[in-house]
């Protein structure tokens, strides 16, 4: 039976106060800054529209020579040499001079192109981790696809197709009031405004179609690709025709929107062409009228439909055009709104680099909270001293994880406040302070790239031997050692073709690689088994001696010597000490203990991750 669908959505409405004309201002100073290359081409345009509109007058010259020399048989021997020259001399400038034009502009709309996109990328990293765990990847990448592709088709249709029509029909007017009837002025120039006016009020009604069109093809992305991403899931609950239902539904009512556009397309397609088969009609009428009146010659009426199709058959490719700066305006509309993404988490004026000594880290009477109606950080108060080892555990949702994202400044605290050897995080810039930290996640995502590409992200221009050191400590270099590829081996989409304590190893390389004075590591060796667990703690413990390290810890015995545990619960630090005064507490830590020990499958088993956004990842 036949599936009805939901109504089409509506067309999303512009970002903020965002319309076509902030849209073009949002766009001229990247092209201002070739304002010298751009008044050349514009020079160059003008110059190709002369020329063009020479050729009609060149040519009534010639029809009207060869029309008296038809009538004096003795002149029919004086060619008309310099016409047929300037006629020729002319078609050649207006190819000429537009490919200069060309030339001249297409690093201008190249650079824009490039400029605009590469700062939407910039913008893009330098919002909060809040705006990057509710985006929609997909989506996301399609309008900023279609977005760069509107600029280029903006430019090229606005400069190289509409203003040049506009140069002639200014050209063109002016000549037929200054040497004819006004009735070809008026007849022209009125068909002029009923084919413009009648082209953008039907355009602007057709406008609403490309923005649901835009929409609609933006889910169904982001649906094809979270469903490619999540390959496996798919697999593991065989929902292969339940993602395919799925996207098909996208697809339908992109269908559905794409069919309403060309039916509408259709009816303007249809007005146009009447308002033009009118106007030519009747321009002809005229000139014919005027031949056998005698106040027109037959070079005049040459000359007059010359100039009729030289307009109007650009003006009908201006009706397409303006449709498709429109739908260009429509496709940038959400690249430009990416721009006005407010950075939640930005570097004060001025702010200097962090100087970091020792390293000493400090949470003084932290608040925090994702969402205002629930605080996830309760007055979370400890030290770090420099060179020192913190442990924090606690049951998932307890906070654990928030503290790292804290320190790092993905997020602002709501109140108190985080430093290092007394900086506050604030007053720093952020890419001082993230040079300074290095992690080792619980969930690694890597790089689809090699090996080797992956390690050496921790710190690009590191010497191989260096990244091999790096390797070595991770306990890994010889299992890449013994891969075909070595440390060209591709990794595959998110490290996929890696097992998870391949994949964390990778990411402990890349951690040691950075050389930072300050180490998190969160759950780093959750996905190894007994043997490289061991293997690989020494080798932390030893790396972690000088330096200041904060611990995330669900197994216990991981972190007992370390200097400082501190036992979260609820947002809260609910007990602080070594392990061995933790254990003569009797309470929280203790009871964790006794459970790992009493259940060591408990205490191998890797923590599920904890949900994002409202909540956190522990």
């Amino acid at each position: 039976m036949r599936r009805t669908l939901p109504p089409l959505p509506d067309a999303p409405a512009n970002q903020g106060t965002r319309n076509d004309w902030a849209t073009l201002k949002t766009l001229l100073p990247y092209l201002w800054a070739y304002k010298w290359r751009m008044s050349l081409a514009l020079v160059f345009l003008v110059s190709a529209k002369l020329a063009n509109v020479g050729v009609p007058l060149v040519l009534k010259q010639l029809i009207d020579r060869l029309t008296i020399t038809a009538s004096q048989p003795q002149a029919l021997l004086a060619l008309p040499l310099g016409l047929l020259l300037a006629y020729g001399a002319l078609r050649l400038s207006t190819t000429l001079f537009t490919e200069l034009r060309e030339f001249v502009f297409a690093r201008v709309t190249q650079r824009a192109v490039r400029t605009v996109a590469l700062q939407v990328f910039k913008h893009l990293h330098s919002l909060s981790l809040r705006f990057h765990l509710n985006r929609q990847t997909g989506g996301m990448t399609r309008d900023i696809e279609r977005g760069t592709r509107g600029i280029s088709s903006l430019v090229s249709y606005t400069l190289f197709s509409i203003l040049p029509t506009l140069v002639e029909i200014t050209l063109v007017l002016g000549y037929l009031v200054l040497h004819y009837d006004i009735w070809f002025s008026i007849i022209t120039a009125g068909a002029l405004v009923a084919y413009i006016a009648f082209t953008v009020l039907v355009t602007e009604w057709r406008t609403h179609f490309r923005r649901t069109m835009n929409d609609l093809d933006s889910k169904a992305n982001t649906k094809a690709i979270d469903s490619l991403i999540n390959y496996e899931t798919v697999k593991y609950f065989g929902n292969e025709e339940y993602e395919a239902r799925r996207y098909d539904e996208g697809l339908q009512r992109y269908e559905a929107a794409a069919v309403r556009s060309q039916t509408s397309l259709s009816l303007l397609n249809t007005g146009q062409s009447a308002i033009i088969a009118i106007a030519v009609t009747l321009i002809l009428w005229r000139a014919t009228q005027g031949v056998i009146d005698g106040t027109m010659t037959l070079g005049d009426l040459v000359l007059v439909n010359a100039f009729m199709i030289q307009l109007y058959v650009p003006l009908n490719f201006l009706g397409v055009l303006y449709r498709e700066i429109k739908q260009s305006l429509a496709d940038m509309e959400r690249l430009f709104a990416l721009l006005d993404q407010h950075r939640e988490v930005a570097d004060v004026p001025d702010a200097p680099a962090l100087a970091a000594h020792g390293a000493e880290v400090r949470f003084s009477h932290v608040n925090f909270s994702y969402e205002k109606n629930r605080q996830i950080l309760f007055d979370v108060d400890f030290t770090i001293p420099a060179g020192s080892t913190t442990a924090v555990v606690g049951h998932s949702g307890s906070g654990k994880s928030t503290l790292s994202r804290l320190l790092f400044r993905f997020y602002d605290v709501d109140g108190g406040a985080i430093n290092i050897d007394g900086q506050d995080l604030r007053q720093v810039t952020q890419s001082s302070l993230r040079s300074a930290i290095g992690i080792v996640p619980q969930d690694t995502v890597l790089f689809n790239d090699t090996i080797e590409y992956n390690i050496a992200y921790g710190r690009p221009g590191a010497s191989r031997e260096e990244l091999i050191a790096a390797a070595r400590a991770a306990s890994i270099h010889d299992f890449i050692e013994s891969l075909p590829a070595g440390y060209q081996t591709m990794v595959g989409e998110r490290g996929l073709k890696l097992s998870g304590g391949e994949k964390q190893r990778v990411a402990i390389a890349r951690a040691l690689l950075k050389d930072p004075a300050i180490l998190i590591f969160d759950e780093a060796t959750s996905a190894l088994d007994s043997r490289a667990e061991q293997a690989i703690q020494a080798e932390l413990k030893a790396i972690a001696r000088t330096r200041t390290t904060l611990v995330i810890a669900h197994r216990l015995s991981t972190i007992a010597d370390a200097a400082q545990i501190l036992v979260m619960d609820h947002g809260r630090i609910i007990e602080r000490g070594t392990h061995a005064q933790l254990l003569s507490a009797d309470g929280a830590y203790a009871q964790m203990w006794a459970r790992q020990q009493a259940r060591p499958d408990e205490a191998q088993a890797s923590p599920s991750a904890d949900p994002m956004g409202a909540s956190e990842a522990a």
